[in-house]
């Protein structure tokens, strides 16, 4: 053992520029593997997130106007109190869109408990302080702060004025000063109303008086939710609570974003664990190749083959430890400096539940996974035989090809003809680098393909199943009759067309299930759903239908479905499936005309507007609200790219870390493939080849390679990204169809910048190798 640990001292004096090298790569690795597991965390659960960072409250009790909120601080179990604030029931109104809203009375500080995480804008300032000093709509324009989910409902951004109704029924004016994040649950139009944060003069001048109390309560421990709330109910007075919201209502709010976040990133996730495991334990193996003469003379001296394994084995772990201890500490402490969205994310981690798992269980991992490539390696190094001069008389590379030799005497650069030999030596050679530095840039490519899919729900929401940008409602009587709406509506320019419709909840056969079937559009005029297999609706009794509808029923495309509405039967024959993106994709859609041959009486519920291209629907959704005062309703059809918007961010960051992952694949192939090429590099500069020309074919075999795993990396994860997004588009619902492939341009930049990477990391192992001099050399023979 004595010997053992004597060598591997004296190999790492002698090679200490392969062992910092190793040292670095597995701490690379391991500080890759942790952001991404930051990364994860941060965007696939964003309600746990605004939970830790607001301090949020588990429960939240709203009260009557004369409760003694301060005595559950009394309460045991109960950490912290956030409130009691003053609130009360408004309308507000902003660009024709109209939402139920609970102000909250707020003071100017945020409370420490409960506090709202403002994303834009700002919070409420004091009158003095502020740009609009009064309140209500005699006195000047108060300030409000939004929550992000009505304020998107809205249209309404920092710097808009919206309208605010009263209890009394008087109009208040309100500037948006900011619209920010609670761990609460999130506006529903039709359902629960919004929350909004105003100075309590603000409130005091809408309500006057007629108001309730809201006071949250933060627990020491979550799991007592049910229990604490009986005994804080039972302290208030039954007769005083109006409305109890626990913690889990909210997180069940937003589970469906987890669920589709979650199931998004952990295909990132396993890949990148595949990638950053390649990556270290081919830094492992290429620095045992590159001992194989040592290892031969220590075999020709008298170590045994277990001497010469336990030795690497050593020596190895010891730089894995140091590597995963210098990752994890540099994460640890540095990681909430980085700039950007990873920098944000690893400072979250620390406070979302996983993270101290991750934080060892990553480690631990990469660890025991290096410790069984190094047991490999190791394990190879003891069988070198001790004749180095036999491993010399092997060939390092391919004989020139009748092709190569043409090449050459056609005048064709020798530095690209024996770089093209050096970069495909042979077929099990030329695959496993190729395969191992694709890796990371198929992951890329994938993610690429996510990005594109949620800017097409942006940027062509027609193809996406949302033709109609706005919805429009008139109120009952005394609003427009549907002559005069149609008449309004088609004296606005930038409307294409309007498309008349009803929603109404329907059986389904065996009335075990209820679906959503919608009439709209007329026979004439059919409204244009984004049909993806079969074809659109072109006569009576013909309807289309999403993903989540047919699963349900078990239905394809071609079959008569029978429902039940309202005690009457209603069969519909299925001509097409579409991309539809609400409830589920359990949804079934024919013409008004078809619904009103069981129903004569049906009046349309609504108008669904297709804009013409570029018109802006805050822009329309204005001029419609001048145009009929104050009697439409006009919304904004919801985009389910809103639920993904926290992926946008993090997409990018991720393929930051993929392509830091390839970067260190590819420094430990170009190193590998320089040291494997010694000997023909000798034999080419006896021969007569410059250095400049040994460097350039050194580059140009690193360019080639880096050129072929790109272009197989970039094709397999187009036809990967396009399986996953629509596999997971047809289980949530909406329906296969949606995968959108990343721009010709954006593809060749990733291929572009995968072979400048290449180059750029070869730049510097061919200056050196082309300046060595011929006796320097002579020891590659060996």
């Amino acid at each position: 053992m004595r010997a053992t640990l004597r060598w591997a001292q004296a190999d790492f004096r002698a090679h200490r520029g392969e062992a910092l090298f190793v040292v670095l790569a597995s701490a690379g690795v391991i500080a890759s593997l942790l952001l991404a597991g930051a990364l994860f965390g941060y965007a696939a659960n964003p309600w746990q997130r605004v939970f830790n960072q607001s301090h949020g409250a588990h429960i939240w009790l709203h009260t009557r106007a004369g409760a003694d909120t301060d005595a559950l601080s009394g309460v045991a179990g109960v950490e912290a109190l956030s409130g009691p604030y003053r609130t009360t029931a408004t309308t507000v109104e902003s660009r024709g869109a109209r939402a139920g809203v609970t102000l909250r009375a707020a003071p100017v500080e945020p409370p420490q408990t409960g506090r709202p995480l403002v994303g834009a804008g700002s919070w409420l300032t004091a009158p003095d302080e502020g740009s609009g000093a009064g309140t209500g709509s005699g006195t000047g324009v108060g300030s409000v702060v939004l929550e992000t989910s009505v304020a998107r409902a809205l249209w309404a951004e920092p710097g808009d004025t919206v309208r605010v109704t009263g209890p009394d029924g008087a109009p208040h004016l309100l500037r948006v000063s900011g619209t920010a994040d609670a761990a609460e649950p999130r506006y529903q139009p039709g359902g629960a109303a919004g929350i909004g944060w105003v100075l309590p003069a603000t409130l005091e001048e809408i309500a006057r008086g007629d108001t309730g109390q809201s006071v949250g309560l933060r627990l020491e421990d979550p799991g007592d939710t049910d229990f604490i709330v009986q005994r804080a109910v039972t302290v208030l007075g039954a007769d005083r609570v109006a409305e109890v919201t626990k913690w889990q209502q909210a997180r069940a709010d937003a589970g469906g974003d987890d669920r589709l976040l979650g199931a998004m990133f952990a295909v990132f996730g396993l890949g990148a664990l595949l990638a950053a495991a390649l990556a270290a334990s081919g830094a492992i193996g290429a620095r045992v190749r590159a001992q194989l003469r040592d290892i031969a003379v220590l075999k020709a001296i008298g170590f045994t083959p277990g001497q010469v394994a336990r030795g690497f084995l050593v020596q190895h772990l010891a730089f894995a430890l140091l590597g995963v201890a210098l990752g994890t500490t540099a994460i640890a402490l540095l990681g909430a400096r980085i700039p950007g969205r990873i920098g944000e994310a690893a400072a979250v981690w620390q406070d979302l539940p996983g993270h101290t798992a991750l934080m060892i269980g990553i480690p631990v991992g990469a660890v025991l996974l290096i410790a069984a490539s190094t047991g490999l390696s190791a394990w190879r190094a003891g069988r070198v035989p001790p004749v180095p001069v036999a491993r010399a008389a092997l060939p390092s590379a391919a004989p020139m090809t009748a092709l190569g030799k043409r090449a050459l005497g056609v005048r064709v650069p020798p530095a690209l003809v024996l770089g093209w030999r050096a970069a495909f030596p042979r077929r099990g050679r030329t695959l496993v680098p190729v395969a191992r530095l694709a890796l990371p840039l198929v992951l890329i490519t994938v993610a690429l393909v996510a990005w594109s899919t949620l800017d097409q729900f942006r940027s062509r929401p027609a193809q996406m199943g949302m033709a109609a940008a706005l919805t429009v409602r008139a109120e009952q009587p005394p609003g427009p009759s549907d002559a005069e709406l149609e008449k309004t509506l088609a004296a606005v320019p930038d409307i294409e067309a309007s498309y008349p419709g009803a929603e109404m909840a329907a059986l389904v056969p065996g009335q075990t299930g209820t679906i959503t079937l919608r009439g709209l559009g007329t026979a004439r005029q059919p409204y244009p759903s984004a049909v993806v297999e079969g074809r659109a609706v072109a006569g009576p009794d013909e309807a289309v239908a999403g993903q989540g509808l047919l699963d349900l029923l078990g239905a394809r495309v071609g079959d008569w479905v029978r429902m039940t509405v309202g005690g009457r039967p209603q069969i519909l024959h299925l001509v097409g499936r579409t991309i539809e993106p609400e409830s589920g994709g359990r949804v079934i859609t024919t013409t008004l005309d078809a619904l009103r041959e069981r129903d004569p009486q049906l009046r349309p519920a609504y108008h669904a507007l297709v804009l013409r291209e570029g018109a802006d629907p805050r822009a329309v959704s204005g001029t419609l609200a001048t145009a009929a005062g104050a009697t439409l309703e006009i919304r904004e059809t919801p985009n389910p790219a809103d639920r993904l918007e926290p992926a946008r961010g993090v997409i990018g960051a991720l393929i930051a870390v993929l392509a830091l992952i390839g970067l260190i694949e590819l420094l430990t192939l170009i190193g590998t493939g320089v040291r494997d090429r010694g000997r023909d590099l000798l034999a080419l500069k006896a021969i007569g080849l410059t250095p400049r020309q040994i460097g350039a074919m050194i580059v140009t075999a690193a360019g080639l390679t880096a050129l072929a795993a790109a272009l197989v990396g970039t094709t397999v994860g187009l036809l990967s990204g396009t399986w996953l997004v629509d596999t997971q588009g047809a289980s949530s619902g909406i329906g296969a169809g949606i995968a959108q492939l990343p721009p010709l341009p954006v593809l060749l930049t990733v291929i572009a910048g995968a072979v400048l990477g290449a180059v750029a990391a070869a730049a510097l192992p061919a200056t050196r190798t082309a300046r060595r001099r011929l006796a320097d050399s002579l020891s590659e023979t060996l």
